[in-house]
């Protein structure tokens, strides 16, 4: 289905033991410069993030190790909670109606090496939700390398009319947003992974520019989506992608789930000075969140959601978020 419009306010972003997969992981190769993740196993079982192949190195990674309903850490993430940034606009900016809390019931890890971000309709009809973000705000590519994000997920498992407002998301905002909420999207935001309303689908999409219209086709962005290979995106798991790639020219940003690129959008698409604002700065962070309703799901079903079908408790899992950079040594972890 084409990318829905509506969907950005105007101002603002949305956006014990472990086993180890070491058999498949540790066979992790390139092909035209992508990470084989896509053979991993769809199952849930819990994997570390791929060791990186011959000349990239290892930026940062969570695997979500730690005791079941244990916060994630607190020196990688910061918990959002509320309706919004402190001076940022209301509903995050996307008309979703969820309150964010750190409360172990609505984020915290399982026991077994996943992260749960899960839903809750409390009795007074309220939703609650998790949304958290990296510490770290650096995340970008040196010159003439490229820069490789990467999640390992299972979307709520939940599809139909039961799935209605559900918005689970993997994405990055430029660091200048943090602090400011109101210089988006010029500041750059990729969403590297997004879905609505338990459709088998993933949406990877680019926000930059000006709000309405810009290079970027704001509020729509520049998006393309795709059904999950093999299991349904809601079903199992499945490895979202992207990479800032500096090596080439023009610049490229390139989209993939299961090690198949779906999307890319080059730096000669949108011009030269809407690439600099979105990448001329300090880097980016990194977010993971399940939004009930706003502008997204709402577009896609063409009505408000969530309605009185949908069914609290389905929980995203993320297995594990890396981030890996091509050449020499890539700093500090």
């Amino acid at each position: 289905m084409p990318y829905p419009p509506l969907r950005r306010h105007s101002r603002t972003p949305r956006k014990a033991h472990r086993p180890k997969l070491v058999t498949a992981v540790c066979t992790a190769l390139f092909t035209t410069g992508l990470f084989i993740t896509g053979a991993l196993p769809t199952t849930a079982a819990a994997s570390s993030p791929p060791p990186p192949p011959p000349g990239w190195s290892l930026v940062w990674s969570d695997d979500f190790d730690g005791a079941a309903g244990s916060p994630p850490s607190p020196q990688n993430w910061i918990t959002d909670t509320g309706h919004g940034y402190p001076g940022g606009p209301p509903n995050w900016g996307t008309g979703e109606i969820q309150r964010y809390t750190a409360d172990p019931a609505n984020v915290s890890l399982d026991g077994t090496g996943n992260l749960r971000i899960t839903p809750l309709k409390g009795a007074s009809g309220e939703w609650t939700s998790s949304r958290i973000e990296t510490r770290r705000t650096d995340f970008k590519p040196a010159e003439g390398r490229i820069l490789r994000i990467e999640g390992r997920l299972q979307m709520p498992n939940v599809t139909g009319a039961e799935a209605l407002g559900y918005w689970p998301a993997f994405w990055a905002l430029g660091s200048p947003y943090r602090g400011n909420y109101q210089n988006w999207p010029s500041i750059g935001e990729f969403d590297i992974m997004e879905n609505v309303n338990g459709i088998n689908s993933v949406w990877g999409v680019l926000h930059c520019g000006t709000n309405p219209g810009g290079p970027c086709n704001e509020t729509s962005g520049i998006g393309a989506d795709r059904a999950c290979p093999g299991p349904a995106c809601q079903s199992a798991m499945h490895t979202y992608g992207f990479e800032w790639d500096r090596s080439v020219s023009p610049n490229q940003l390139r989209w993939y789930v299961d090690g198949q690129q779906y999307h890319s959008v080059g730096e000669d698409r949108i011009g030269a000075a809407a690439w600099n604002d979105m990448t001329g700065h300090g880097g980016y962070f990194l977010l993971l969140n399940v939004a009930m309703g706003g502008a997204f799901p709402n577009g896609v079903a063409g009505h408000a959601t969530p309605t009185a079908s949908t069914v609290p408790g389905r929980s995203m899992l993320v297995d594990y978020v890396a981030v890996w950079q091509s050449g020499a040594t890539a700093g500090r972890r």
